[in-house]
């Protein structure tokens, strides 16, 4: 098994080797919205029982009007990161450490969990820059879009046709659109019933900022989902959040979208007057690179600011969105700090 990832979100950690309180803190190491939608009401007999069949199809039929995938209902499941610990298991390994000829695409770099569940089940794995990079040794190939961390973005035409070239392998492409909300017109959820072999995962919590609530959804033909519900086991996905996932599916996100574009306008005033250099990001996340990035981090945390540092980039820093105006320029007073 090899190590595991440090993700964002560690505020506990920083705030125990820097001080302060997990409260004080300001945490802009993760990609979610920093501003929770509100919660409609939970039927109580959703927190009494087992998730019956109906809150399962509610959740279903919403989220296939929601992203828009024809004939698919989508597949409720606990976080994406639970299906993804199943995809080497879509390609015939096991729990236990396989020994295999097959090859795996990761267009890189990117969410570490896709390479680390791969080699872990025994596969080797190829850290590709270039979808063009991705041959019929792979048996799956993953791409993130838009990616993470840096937002690269690869149009629906060049994604169907890197499909089409595995499918002829049989293989399976898998796209991961968990930041894909803010830029729907990028989605290939309406293709999804064409493409026999795609695999789609969408986060849920990243644009309601809801991530403590566990819930994604996987977006595929029939009998890839079945697979999926198969070994994710019954209940896979609690009452309370197929309930609210029913509801906040279909109501109106044009406020979400507003919210979300005048926070991302906070964070790059705060960036650009720091005269840092953006080098890419999405609506949820901004990248920067700058030479000074690891003395940049270890400031901000000493100031109780936490941002995402990466070891295989020590030049890169993410920022995630301030919840308001007044932490906007915390972090700018802050970097201005810095740079004096």
């Amino acid at each position: 098994m090899s190590a595991p990832i440090v993700h964002g979100g560690g505020i506990t950690a920083a705030a125990t080797a820097l001080g302060g309180r997990p409260e004080d803190w300001l945490d802009l190491s993760t990609g979610i919205n920093p501003c929770p939608v509100a919660l409609p009401e939970i039927p109580a007999r959703a927190w009494h029982r087992l998730p019956d069949r109906h809150l399962v199809d509610a959740a279903r039929f919403a989220a296939r009007d929601h992203y828009g995938s024809g004939e698919i209902l989508p597949l409720p499941v606990p976080g994406t990161q639970s299906v993804i610990q199943l995809l080497p298991r879509l390609v015939g390994a096991d729990e236990r450490i396989a020994v295999t000829d097959d090859r795996i695409a990761v267009v890189s770099p990117t969410y570490g969990e896709y390479a680390r569940a791969f080699t872990s089940a025994g596969f080797a794995v190829d850290a590709v820059n270039d979808v063009a990079a991705i041959g019929a040794a792979h048996r799956l190939a993953v791409v993130v879009n838009p990616n993470n961390p840096d937002g690269r973005i690869w149009p629906a035409e060049t994604l169907v046709a890197l499909h089409d070239r595995i499918k002829a392998a049989n293989g399976f492409l898998v796209v991961d659109e968990a930041f894909g909300d803010t830029n729907p017109a990028l989605s290939l959820a309406s293709r999804a019933p064409q493409l026999s072999n795609l695999v789609i995962f969408r986060s849920f919590g990243k644009f309601f900022g809801l991530a403590g609530l566990r819930l994604g959804f996987a977006i595929a033909g029939e009998n890839i989902l079945e697979r999926f519900e198969d070994w994710l086991g019954p209940w896979a996905v609690s009452g309370p959040a197929l309930s609210l996932a029913a509801s906040l599916l279909r109501s109106d996100v044009s406020p979400i979208h507003s919210r979300i574009e005048e926070r991302s306008i906070g964070l790059h005033t705060a960036l650009d007057g720091a005269g840092l250099r953006i080098a890419g990001g999405t609506a949820l996340f901004t990248l920067v690179n700058d030479a000074r990035a690891s003395d940049i981090y270890t400031y901000l945390c000493q100031h109780h600011i936490l941002v995402r540092k990466f070891d295989n980039a020590p030049d890169w820093l993410r920022f995630g969105l301030a919840p308001d105006p007044a932490a906007d320029r915390r972090l700018g007073e802050a970097l201005q700090r810095f740079k004096r």
